[in-house]
């Protein structure tokens, strides 16, 4: 029997339309814009002038804090200057912005095919080794990888679940990274167990890619305690707390750290980029992102460099559709539309969806119906009507208490509503209150 979480969950169509569609190279841009925060937490510290020539792969912005990471160029060229551009959520934020001349890349980078199996690196090597090389989570949430792999000395790792569902909408990324590496990711995925000095790990698969499946079973069949397991379809399977039930059967307590059930949690992007970073001593200043949508002429999967502008990547699917009613970076279940098509892809960069004018036109919000639905489709159980009409009227004190920094913003409430209601919006405006008057009181203590 397929394993799956046990509560709420949702079924959107999948419209995966270009899952039969190979990696291609992207074109390297003729100018990139490189985002200094990138991930979550203090943006990175800019170690590089105008008017520096940098190579591919060289360090070019040093990590901001403990929570932070590194950044590194994606292009070889001069530096024309350090300034802001808006990035995906549409807020202006500080990049570092490049002139490309060329490709050249670091020699210290090795650009060879050859699978690396044998770590031989300790496990407090391949920690500083993600450190240095600014890998992140590729998942969406892209928390700096170093800070998962030291958790807290209370909390005693038991096993790696690796994060293969990809069950956005559209997205197909994943799916066509775990077709084309499967070998590196296997590989990254024993680096990860040996770095939390685990013997298990498991790397969780939706059902609708059986071809992928087949091909992580054929290269784990080498390694011992990694197992390949088959998932139900169902959104939001790829959630941490989601992902850590279906596939370990033990649930993530309210406001508890994941790594509390003794699961490590990587999406497979990260896990091929620690392969890449430790086996290859490559940093993370590229990756797979789909350009998709019905209209869309030509469907892709592209590895693009870090910093590529998003038009760039439309113009190499045909363009950008007539009848384009919505561009969004991401999914069209959590990705964030977009303001123009000049912003840069970053790290977390997983796909490029282009919604018509019907699929992006909202329905008439109507007045609720007490039907219930949307709690019955929250995964984390909570009652989201009523925390949306909580953040409609401000009472923010009550918010907290009805646990409103449990949601994942997964949409599934949304999604399943028969009225039309904005409930998400409302939601991550309570929880974004919410979550400042929580930093507030502890910044006072």
């Amino acid at each position: 029997m397929l394993k799956t979480f046990s509560i709420g969950g949702v079924h959107p169509h999948g419209n995966k339309l270009s899952a039969g569609q190979p990696i291609v190279k992207a074109a390297i841009p003729a100018k990139v814009a490189i985002l200094l925060g990138q991930h979550i937490g203090a943006p990175a510290k800019p170690i590089v002038n105008k008017g520096d020539t940098v190579k591919v792969g060289q360090k070019i912005a040093e990590p901001g804090g403990f929570v932070s990471a590194a950044i590194h160029s994606s292009v070889s060229g001069k530096v024309s200057k350090i300034d802001n551009i808006i990035d995906a959520s549409g807020y202006s934020k500080p990049a570092i912005f490049i002139d490309v001349e060329g490709d050249e890349w670091l020699e210290s980078i090795d650009r060879s095919d050859t699978l690396v199996k044998e770590c031989t690196l300790t496990p407090e090597e391949i920690n500083k080794k993600v450190t240095e090389m600014g890998i992140v989570g590729l998942g969406g949430a892209c928390f700096p990888t170093q800070v998962k792999l030291s958790p807290p000395p209370a909390f005693k790792p038991e096993c790696v679940v690796i994060n293969g569902a990809e069950c956005e909408p559209y997205l197909t990324a994943d799916h066509r990274l775990m077709l084309e590496h499967a070998p590196e990711i296997v590989v990254g995925v024993s680096i990860l167990m040996k770095s939390m000095r685990v013997n298990k790990a498991y790397i969780g698969v939706e059902n609708n890619k059986p071809d992928a499946i087949a091909a992580l079973e054929n290269a784990a069949k080498d390694f011992s305690g990694i197992e390949i397991v088959p998932l139900k379809m169902k959104y939001p399977q790829g959630g941490e707390k989601q992902l850590i039930q279906a596939i370990t059967n033990k649930y993530v307590g309210s406001g508890a750290l994941p790594i509390s059930t003794g699961a490590l949690v990587q999406n497979v992007g990260t896990a091929f980029a620690v392969y890449e970073a430790v086996q290859k001593n490559k940093p993370l200043f590229e990756r797979v992102v789909t350009v998709t949508g019905k209209s869309v002429k030509q469907p892709g999967n592209f590895l693009a460099r870090i910093g590529t502008p998003i038009q760039q990547l439309i113009d190499a699917c045909g363009g950008l559709p007539e009848d384009t009613g919505k561009i969004i970076s991401g999914g069209p279940m959590m990705g964030k539309a977009l303001v123009n098509t000049e912003v840069p892809t970053a790290k977390g960069t997983s796909g490029i969806t282009i919604l018509n004018k019907k699929d992006a036109m909202r329905g008439e919000p109507m007045p609720c119906i007490r039907c219930a639905k949307c709690v019955s489709a929250c995964p984390m159980g909570l009652e989201p009507y009523l925390m949306a009409q909580l953040a409609e009227h401000a009472e923010f004190e009550r918010l907290e208490k009805e646990d409103i920094m449990d949601c994942l913003s997964c949409g599934a409430c949304q999604f399943t509503c028969p009225a039309n209601r904005p409930l998400l919006d409302y939601i991550s405006l309570g929880k974004a209150r919410v979550g400042a008057i929580i930093r507030a009181r502890s910044t006072k203590k």
